[in-house]
């Protein structure tokens, strides 16, 4: 399959990295400026990321007007982006939705509000910690059209921390947590608080993905003799870190990586970089994975693995500037006990 030149420029996205394990940053080829200013692209679009709908068709027109929306979005977002680091906006496999569409598909959390955190920061903290470092963190995964990002969450910590405990790193159900957790929605939406309270509440273990494999649809809940191999979640804590994101980076040292809800509206567009702006925390409707932090640099960030799979972003990850509660990293952040 041929794709036009200029499609393909703006794929690069992001080629160059700033910074030791910073985001990468946007290539400046004359191909990466002629496609994020052009909305007539969208033949190399639909080409690049395998779009059948009909040329001339009613959802055709349709796509395309979304299309040319994100690019005029585009352009506003990066009018931001003032420094080399900062986040970068363009075109992704998201660009022919309208915003509406984006947020009932990908944005699916049921926001549970959580205790301020009282306790201490730790001291002596690294300056740069990363848990990929100590290969605990499986890899990037995509939940497709259904709003399982409340699972995924959850059940990345908990292979992370299982792993950390000294187990080989496994990739645990998120099906199953999608189709048993009576708290939550499944597809339709969920919480990680919840998901965890049922967790600890019913002490069920969670077997390997591939006894249960994902299905981006919920289905009926299989249950497993209490005999069965899994692994079960003791306790859990949920705080509010906002004004204390110091203390929350030695959560994250300390317990392993942490299951947040954030806004993420405008990661309908984000390439890469680190999000300093434009990411309101009004409105809490996704779930992530942070996995480590980076102070060494002008902007210290958090490293952040999403769920959408590894074209989206910086591989799957996205960098939300440490300080601020940006995107309201800090509002609901779980921590598990294994």
């Amino acid at each position: 399959m041929s794709v036009s030149p200029l499609f393909l420029g703006s794929l690069a996205v992001l080629s160059t990295l700033v910074g030791p394990l910073c985001c990468q940053n946007v290539n400046s080829s004359e191909s990466d400026a002629k496609l994020n200013g052009s909305a007539a692209d969208f033949r190399a679009f639909r080409a690049h990321f395998h779009r059948t709908y009909e040329v001339d068709s009613e959802e055709f027109n349709r796509r395309r007007v979304y299309f040319q929306n994100a690019t005029e979005r585009h352009a506003y977002l990066n009018s931001f982006s003032t420094m080399s680091q900062s986040a970068k906006y363009g075109i992704n496999q998201f660009s022919d939705l309208s915003q509406k569409e984006f947020k009932d598909l990908y944005l699916r959390v049921v926001p549970d509000k959580a205790p301020i955190f009282s306790g201490l920061k730790t001291p002596g903290l690294p300056a740069r910690f990363d848990w990929r470092d100590k290969a605990v963190v499986a890899p990037v995964q995509n939940q497709g059209a259904c709003g399982s990002c409340w699972a995924f969450s959850v059940v990345g910590a908990m292979q992370a921390d299982h792993a950390i405990g000294g187990s080989q790193l496994e990739q645990l159900s998120v099906q199953q947590v999608l189709d048993c957790s009576y708290q939550n929605a499944g597809c339709s939406g969920g919480s990680p608080s919840r998901a965890l309270s049922w967790l600890n509440q019913t002490k069920l273990k969670l077997v390997p993905r591939s006894e249960y494999p994902y299905k981006a649809k919920t289905g009926i809940c299989h249950f497993f003799s209490q005999s069965h191999e899994g692994v079960s979640v003791k306790d859990f804590s949920t705080y509010d870190f906002s004004g204390q994101e110091e203390a929350m980076m030695g959560q994250l040292v300390a317990h392993g990586p942490l299951a947040a809800i954030v806004d993420a509206v405008s990661w309908q567009d984000y390439l890469g970089g680190i999000i300093q702006y434009h990411c309101s925390s009004h409105w809490s409707n996704h779930a992530v994975l942070i996995i480590g932090y980076d102070t060494t640099g002008d902007i210290p960030y958090w490293i952040v693995q999403n769920s959408w799979g590894t074209t989206w972003g910086d591989e799957g990850y996205v960098y939300i500037k440490i300080g601020g509660n940006i995107c309201g990293i800090a509002d609901s952040v779980a921590a598990v006990f294994l």
